[in-house]
């Protein structure tokens, strides 16, 4: 969703996001907003977002003020905050990095209580949150916004990728979406930024497609963790072994404690699947939180692994999971350990 030239994306708490940026470009503004959470995307762009359209460019020289975290003391901050605002209705004091002041941030509450109604305290929280059961944190919901910006799960993400490209007018296959999602994990981010550079190169109305993904990204198409899950889910024993031999020879870009990773998710969720009693297509997208154009290679899969042997392959990939840390198999190669891996897979 957007927001001048602001993409929000969309994450569970959309409607949350959307009334706190309506409410701030309307005016209805609060004198304190403390900006918490997992998920540093969302409380970037809402800071960002008070930082550039809450005063007008003649007004943010004397009256907005961008402080760090790692500069600063609580003291520092109120002190900044109780200014009054000069040839302005209000100023704008921004706090970036604020998880820096976690250890003094309850020292906050006095001015949360009593907060200077001309100033609007932005604190941007990363990675971090309030106690609830503290004061400061109900301080500040009685006289300002608490936003939380929680991690997505893996599985929400490409459906996040779809709706940051919807309204530019860019969509984006599944396969596509979930190269990304592979290759960058749910830092939003970092997506973000690959994305905007496919906007660069790209028209309005274009598809992105695993080959714009593999030519501008540099994720091949070919040789991936989602295409090796679909050639043992397929029982592909050729094409397996294709992709974990190019893993092979260039491990620190097919890192293998991410393959054993992506691989137990797999076969747990086929775990998940055998137990289903309605496995129709909807029942099972739904079930497993899995894009409904996932679905066959599920299907597919549960006929080529019975739920004794996806049990057993669950319990090999755990034992494998702490080899691939290092415990225990020291000597032995990233490539030696996912050869072998398969083997005791597909055997």
């Amino acid at each position: 969703m957007e927001f001048g030239s602001y993409n929000f994306g969309i994450s569970g708490d959309l409607d949350d996001v959307k009334q706190l940026v309506t409410d701030i470009k309307n005016g209805n503004l609060k004198p304190i907003y403390f900006l918490m959470g997992e998920e540093p995307y969302y409380l970037d762009k809402i800071s960002n977002f008070i930082e550039e359209n809450v005063l007008n460019e003649s007004e943010r020289g004397f009256n907005q003020m961008v402080l760090y975290g790692r500069d600063v003391t609580v003291e520092d901050v109120v002190g900044n905050a109780k200014r009054y605002p000069m040839m302005a209705e209000h100023q704008v004091v921004i706090v970036k990095e604020a998880q820096d002041l976690s250890r003094t941030i309850e020292k906050l509450v006095a001015y949360a209580e009593n907060p200077q109604p001309s100033t609007i305290l932005v604190v941007n929280y990363k990675y971090k949150k309030l106690d609830k059961r503290k004061a400061l944190y109900k301080a500040i919901k009685k006289t300002g916004v608490v936003y939380e910006s929680k991690k997505l799960y893996e599985n929400q993400v490409a459906d996040w990728i779809r709706r940051v490209l919807s309204p530019k007018n860019y969509t984006i296959s599944p396969k596509a979406a979930q190269m990304l999602v592979e290759f960058l994990g749910t830092d939003l981010s970092k997506i973000n930024n690959e994305l905007e550079k496919l906007q660069i190169v790209l028209p309005k109305g274009s598809q992105i497609t695993p080959e714009v993904i593999e030519e501008n990204i540099g994720i091949s198409k070919d040789f991936n963790n989602f295409e090796l899950r679909k050639a043992i889910g397929d029982r592909n024993t050729i094409k397996a072994y294709q992709i974990v031999n190019y893993f092979a020879e260039n491990p620190k870009d097919n890192p293998i404690v991410v393959t054993v990773s992506l691989l137990f998710n797999f076969f747990s969720q086929l775990l998940h699947f055998h137990g289903l009693t309605d496995k129709s297509p909807r029942n099972v997208a739904s079930a497993l939180r899995i894009n409904p154009y996932f679905v066959n290679e599920y299907i597919a899969a549960a006929r080529n692994f019975p739920m004794r042997k996806v049990s057993m392959v669950v319990s090999t990939l755990r034992e494998f999971d702490v080899k691939s840390k290092g415990v225990g198999s020291n000597a032995v190669p990233q490539g030696d350990l996912l050869k072998e891996l398969l083997v005791k897979i597909l055997s």
